[in-house]
């Protein structure tokens, strides 16, 4: 892809400067229509060092309302965040609908100047090309425009640029010894940011490789390029608001090996446990899972737990008996409400991605991101589109999470009708439980059957071989305890 780049292109003063005073305008106007139409926009900045990518983004951002950008400038993850998937603190800083994340570099290092600088092998590379790319996809799925510019010089360039650097003392410290050994390898990081280009220049996020021997006219061509796609990105979406596309059938990507989990009618529900045999075989197996837990804390072994089922379930109470057992300073309960005001602007994933455990520690979600294929399904919060799109994305989400080394361990807590409705009405009676019930769990128990055909699809089509559904019986809460936190543990021991 570089070899393609016009590196001889000059725009001269008096040529650029009325031009960009027109370009200027016409981005400024643009970033209103953005914020009316809550267009979110990811714009990054790759390239060589002495490439211009501060000058640049310096230049944009004069023309924009600053309430609604925010540049980042990306630097080597710290200590604590090489504790997390690698995407999460990027994942974090997607913005919000109608603003503007711009990147001084981002995760494109990782599978570039990382690859030589810290001797990345292959395969490390890969797996992060192909997280990138699932990333990638997934925010312009849901609405985001991704602008993607490789600032790109020639080696006599940017040593020249790195000379003029060192000459000046207030901006030596700029020219670092890292900058200067790039120049000396040139061949080698040319070759490593092509190969990186190539894998990763895609339909729905193209990379726009700029050259920028000359600063006008690599300028003038950025502008040109943020304005064409941003005003296609608007009518794009104004198209689909009027003219949905029909959704066909729901859709599995054969990548994703599915295991058979049996339909909630099919579950019986009269499994128990003795009352007296359930006291002792519970402090057997809380005493297994502390020690699992000192294994998986020495071993950076992180545990991703997702509590589902029906209201009343008692979804509670066996957090409760899993909690019992942990070391309070490496776990963590994560309550999940409907969405705020600021996780429904952005991508539905985002709120899960930032309240991950890190390595070594438990995250215990009570209800998930299976919302989307439940609630949003049921009471149309999302679009049809939206949640048949939910099921591969949630796949792909959970081998993140197991591919970083993560143990999932997935939830259905179940119950029939008539034991909600008798735990529904003890709850009603009794006043120290009245507070657990809400008129929204009635309603919830009106709409029982068209909610059932949604669990049964969620767990037909996202019970993976390395995230598969457990369903717990929990006609007898003691006996739904007991079998969750031995599933946890065989979970936990065949990853260790």
């Amino acid at each position: 892809m570089l070899d393609s780049v016009n590196l001889q292109k000059v725009l001269v003063k008096e040529e650029y400067k009325p031009m960009a005073a027109k370009l200027k305008q016409q981005l400024s106007v643009l970033q209103q229509s953005v914020k009316q139409n809550a267009l979110p926009v990811v714009v990054l900045f790759e390239g060589w060092s002495a490439a211009g990518k501060g000058s640049k983004i310096g230049d944009i951002i004069l023309n924009l309302d600053p309430r609604g950008f925010k540049v980042y400038s990306t630097v080597s993850p710290t200590e604590e965040e090489k504790r997390y998937p690698y995407l999460w603190r990027f994942w974090s800083k997607t913005p919000r609908q109608g603003d503007i994340s711009i990147f001084d570099r981002s995760w494109y290092q990782g599978v570039s100047v990382e690859k030589i600088e810290q001797q990345l092998d292959s395969e490390t590379v890969a797996a992060r090309i192909k997280s990138i790319l699932t990333f990638e996809r997934q925010l312009v799925d849901d609405g985001c425009l991704v602008l993607k510019f490789f600032l790109h010089i020639s080696k006599k360039e940017q040593k020249k640029r790195l000379e003029d650097l060192r000459e000046q003392k207030s901006t030596r410290w700029r020219a670092t010894d890292r900058d200067w050994y790039q120049n000396k390898h040139y061949e080698d990081y040319y070759r490593v940011f092509d190969e990186m280009l190539e894998a990763t220049s895609t339909s729905y996020a193209p990379w726009h490789a700029i050259g920028c021997n000359d600063r006008n006219a690599a300028l003038a061509e950025i502008y040109q390029i943020l304005i064409k796609q941003i005003t296609a990105a608007i009518a794009k979406k104004q198209a689909l608001q009027k003219d949905p596309p029909p959704v066909g059938p729901i859709a599995i990507d054969p990548k994703f090996r599915l295991v058979q989990v049996p339909r909630l009618e099919e579950v019986d529900l009269d499994k128990t446990i003795d009352p007296d045999k359930y006291k002792v075989v519970l402090k057997e197996e809380q005493r297994k899972l502390k020690k699992l837990h000192n294994q998986l804390y020495a071993k950076k072994r992180p545990v991703v737990v997702v509590y589902e089922g029906w209201d009343a379930a008692g979804k509670g109470g066996n957090i409760r008996r899993v909690a019992a057992a942990l070391d309070p300073r490496g776990f963590e309960v994560v309550p999940i409400a409907a969405p705020d005001k600021t996780e429904l602007s952005h991508h539905y994933l985002w709120r899960f991605w930032t309240r991950l455990p890190k390595d070594g520690h438990v995250g215990i979600f009570d209800r998930s991101w299976y919302g989307r294929l439940m609630v949003e399904r049921v009471e149309g919060f999302c679009t049809p589109a939206d949640w048949h799109r939910a099921y591969n994305e949630i796949n792909e989400f959970e081998r993140e999470l197991y591919d970083w080394g993560a143990v999932v361990v997935k939830f259905w807590v179940h119950i029939d009708k008539d034991e909600q409705l008798r735990r529904f009405n003890d709850r009603q009676n009794t006043p120290e439980k009245q507070w657990k019930i809400t008129d929204e769990d009635w309603r919830n128990r009106e709409k029982w059957d068209q909610h059932q055909i949604a669990v049964n699809d969620m767990l037909r089509y996202t019970s993976t071989d390395f995230a598969p559904w457990n369903i717990i019986e929990s006609n007898d809460k003691k006996f739904a305890r007991i079998k969750a936190i031995k599933t946890l543990i065989a979970a936990i021991e065949a990853r260790l």
